[in-house]
């Protein structure tokens, strides 16, 4: 089926028709001119992303999970994003997942045709169980992605909340989700290829909601990650930081708490309030 001429994402850019004549300087200088703009289109949607915000904050709290779908580079930022909120948070990894058309091996390498499997959508969502107390995010830049689309009649079918990321204004996507996300963000630097701006704005959106979302549900004390899990020298050395800087200890104590603690900032904290050791 042809591409729609119309839909804003596959239009061709006026500010880049030459880029292919430009020095490797002059390329650059025009991507990432147009990538200055996706902020602000970004926040333009703020109202939207505050209710879904509230929409993701009362589904973990009530115990539900939060899925985002999508597919190519969008099922990929997804799946990023839901990948790095055990270790930033300490959330469970079960609480937050990412669901990629293609599974796992579309994360590194093209599958043919998984973003037109409607069928694959719903096989996916069912062997997850999503039901009534879950989310569903689902991202498409050009809102009409099969995949996507399947999975939220899915979602909408079991009574899960429904969230959109979409870059086309009145798409699919945009008019059958509880809660649209629409960012414009005007035709790529080279046409068609949403990898691009569209990719930097959900970027934008699902990093910008996971954090808030995790504030809210306590995993951060001030601006520190309180929940993190100190699985590495990096993040050990970075847990130790946090419960000096919170507690007023040491880091040789702040160090000592936490190994007697198995490692949780919010447990030596604890016992460091109580004035144990």
């Amino acid at each position: 089926m042809p591409r729609d001429p119309r839909r804003i994402t596959e239009q061709q850019n006026p500010r880049t028709r030459d880029i292919d004549s430009l020095g490797p300087a002059e390329i650059l200088e025009r991507i990432l001119d147009e990538d200055a703009s996706v902020a602000a289109a970004v926040r333009g949607a703020l109202p939207q992303l505050s209710e879904a915000c509230e929409r993701l904050i009362e589904t973990l709290r009530a115990g539900g999970r939060w899925f985002n779908l999508g597919a190519g580079t969008s099922g990929r930022i997804g799946a990023l994003d839901a990948a790095e909120i055990t270790p930033t948070f300490g959330v469970a990894a079960d609480r937050v997942q990412g669901v990629i058309a293609g599974g796992e091996l579309a994360m590194t390498r093209a599958v043919e045709g998984a973003e037109d499997d409607a069928d694959a959508a719903r096989r996916d969502l069912e062997a997850r169980q999503l039901c009534s107390a879950d989310a569903l995010l689902a991202l498409s830049a050009s809102g009409g992605t099969r995949y996507v689309l399947a999975g939220v009649a899915h979602a909408r079918r079991v009574g899960a909340v429904s969230i959109g990321v979409t870059c086309v204004p009145d798409s699919a996507l945009a008019r059958t989700v509880d809660v649209p996300i629409v960012v414009v963000v005007g035709p790529e630097v080279i046409a068609g290829s949403t990898r691009m701006k569209g990719g930097l704005a959900q970027k934008m959106i699902l990093h910008a909601l996971s954090t808030a979302v995790m504030i809210r549900l306590g995993r951060v004390r001030g601006n520190l990650m309180t929940g993190l899990s100190p699985v590495n020298a990096k993040l050990r050395e970075r847990a130790v930081l946090i419960v000096s800087e919170l507690s007023g200890a040491s880091p040789a104590e702040a160090q000592a708490i936490l190994e007697a603690a198995g490692g949780s900032i919010e447990i030596a904290l604890e016992r460091l309030a109580a004035g144990q050791n």
